[in-house]
């Protein structure tokens, strides 16, 4: 979805509404300064009398009407009033109100609708608000098995924000094998952090005993990390005034507490990315294409909701980061292989799916050329692939 046509509207509008406020403000201060000066006049007059008075405060009601504040504020607010008409439209321009249009017939499982989203709020560490929904959808007790799953990540990842890695040590610690199965060093990172605290605690003997009992087994496979800390601690208690200053940054925190996430999540068989997140971000991307699909299928007699794909293919563009399983176009029809229409590897090598392979070889009645290569091809010697 092109998002940039909104972009414009809401910037164009901020943009009146500062122009707005701009000269609102620039009236707002020249009225101030000519009852100001109305006042310290009649403070000066030495008759003080109701006459000289009535003078001054008729030369000030002049000034206003003069000025016309009222008036030089009517333009730029008149701009922000219809900037402001036109990004509704917008909106509902963009963003179809009616998004029925693109819905399947298919069952409901509200299960696992109900999982989905109560594992969401586990992962925030929302517990009282996942044990409710839990509670209300009169979901079984296995649902709200997932909160003690993210629990400890979630008290892990508390305790690093105030600066405390010791639940995180032990985590790691206890799961080292598992670590290292995902070739991961992350109980490296965490430990290189502590070494960092102690360090800039001023304690350089303290920090030198920390490496030589939990730094030193990795010098194996992290040899020049390990040299730089070992650098470090000739700048005791003033690191930020060294060339490693970069190892104060709070975003080495921010990294080593999302590869813990990572990893914590799949040890417990669970994706990284909360799958409700993941959902509604696929949803934002594919769904205005089928809408706009629905809508040229209006007009169709027949019930497409029902179908296993849709009648015609529909360039519903995802970012790589919601494939998670190997897909395959047909070069030559191009449609998505699927269980009925398969990939079908020929023995060139290049691969086409059956129901083109079928229709090019006449239902195996005939060889075909590749559209490839000169190679023929026998429908016969093909090979279907799965994925």
């Amino acid at each position: 979805m092109d998002l940039n046509p909104i972009k414009d509207a809401f910037d164009h509008v901020v943009k009146k509404q500062k122009m707005s406020g701009s000269k609102t403000q620039e009236v707002v201060d020249q009225m101030m300064q000519d009852i100001e000066k109305s006042l310290e006049i009649m403070k000066v007059e030495q008759s003080g009398s109701e006459v000289d008075f009535k003078n001054v405060l008729g030369e000030l009601k002049k000034k206003l009407q003069e000025s016309a504040p009222l008036g030089q504020m009517e333009g730029t607010q008149k701009e922000l009033n219809i900037a402001l008409s036109k990004y509704p439209k917008q909106l509902e321009k963009s963003f179809n109100p009616d998004i029925s249009k693109a819905y399947r017939n298919i069952d409901f499982d509200a299960h696992t609708v109900n999982q989905v989203i109560a594992g969401h709020f586990y992962r925030q560490g929302l517990f009282d608000v996942g044990d409710c929904l839990v509670n209300e959808a009169k979901e079984p007790e296995s649902t709200a098995d997932m909160k003690s799953l993210f629990s400890e990540m979630y008290l892990i990842l508390e305790a690093m924000k105030n600066r405390n890695l010791e639940p995180a040590l032990n985590w790691a610690a206890a799961n080292s094998n598992k670590l290292k199965e995902n070739r991961s060093d992350l109980l490296l990172k965490l430990h290189c952090l502590q070494f960092v605290e102690i360090l800039q605690g001023g304690s350089r003997s303290k920090a030198l005993s920390y490496v030589r009992t939990h730094i030193s087994p990795f010098g194996s496979s992290h040899f020049s990390e390990i040299q730089k800390l070992m650098s470090c601690l000739l700048w005791s208690g003033r690191l930020h005034q060294s060339p490693y200053s970069d190892l104060l940054s709070p975003t080495n925190w921010n990294v080593v507490a999302e590869d813990l996430t990572r990893q914590f999540c799949n040890l417990l068989g669970q994706s990284f990315e909360s799958p409700l997140s993941v959902t509604i971000a696929a949803g934002f991307q594919g769904l205005p294409p089928l809408l706009k699909f629905m809508t040229v299928m209006a007009g169709k007699k027949h019930e497409w909701r029902s179908m296993k794909q849709l009648p015609v293919p529909v360039p519903v563009e995802l970012g790589r980061e919601f494939q998670f399983h190997s897909i395959f176009v047909c070069p030559v029809s191009k449609e998505q292989s699927t269980e009925e229409n398969p990939p079908m590897l020929m023995s060139c090598s290049h691969v086409l799916c059956k129901q083109s392979i079928d229709k090019m070889s006449k239902n195996g009645s005939k060889t075909f050329k590749c559209p490839y290569c000169p190679s023929d091809i026998e429908s016969t010697q093909c090979k279907q692939l799965h994925f």
